[in-house]
């Protein structure tokens, strides 16, 4: 992947704060994560790219943010999911739906620095039907660590290939060997928001 994640530290680029296009470029399923402060729960990192804000080099930025693997009604992804279909989920849709169905579409993202200046992801919202994006420049990235993928794996940036390691998921089926279960398939892009 050629994007520089702008929230892993380092001298990395920032995206300026504001609201900006954006695309969802990856959906990565952490596992089940353990930690000290919220106890065991499954983990997902989205990551957008920004092609209407670009770094020095010309490249898009990547915003990400980390989430619950949940859509209870208190849930930052649940909200956030929302905020960019822009009407609240059916119990019936909440029931049957595919993360799979955010990757590739577009969205305007508000991104923020915190107090240790570190960029983050405040809102999704809509991208309004007049307002155009530019095309994504990265491939889409699906990762399924219960459907584990070793060539979608080598993809992912090192730092979040770390936190995936430490899952309950990867811990218990060992170091992937042999052949990949075959790269995770991703639909086309678009700007329309079906899910």
């Amino acid at each position: 992947m050629s994007l520089k994640i702008s929230d892993q530290g380092g001298d990395f680029e920032k995206c300026p704060a504001g609201v900006v296009p954006a695309w969802c470029v990856s959906v990565v399923d952490l596992g089940t994560q353990n930690s000290e402060a919220y106890g065991v729960q499954k983990k997902v990192w989205i990551l957008f790219e920004t092609p209407g804000k670009t770094m020095s080099d010309g490249r898009p930025f990547g915003v990400s943010r980390f989430y619950t693997a949940s859509l209870n009604e208190k849930a930052s992804l649940r909200k956030d999911l929302e905020g960019w279909r822009g009407r609240a989920f059916t119990q019936e849709e909440l029931d049957a739906f595919d993360l799979k169905k955010i990757l590739g579409k577009s969205c305007l993202i508000n991104v923020v620095h915190n107090d240790k200046d570190k960029v983050g992801i405040a809102a999704i919202m809509p991208l309004p039907k007049e307002m155009t994006i530019g095309p994504r420049t990265n491939d889409l990235l699906w990762f399924d660590v219960d459907e584990f993928d070793s060539v979608a794996f080598e993809k992912i940036p090192e730092g979040i290939q770390k936190i995936i390691k430490s899952s309950f998921e990867y811990l218990h089926r060992g170091e992937p060997a042999g052949e990949p279960a075959g790269p995770g398939a991703a639909p086309a892009p678009t700007a329309e928001i079906p899910f």
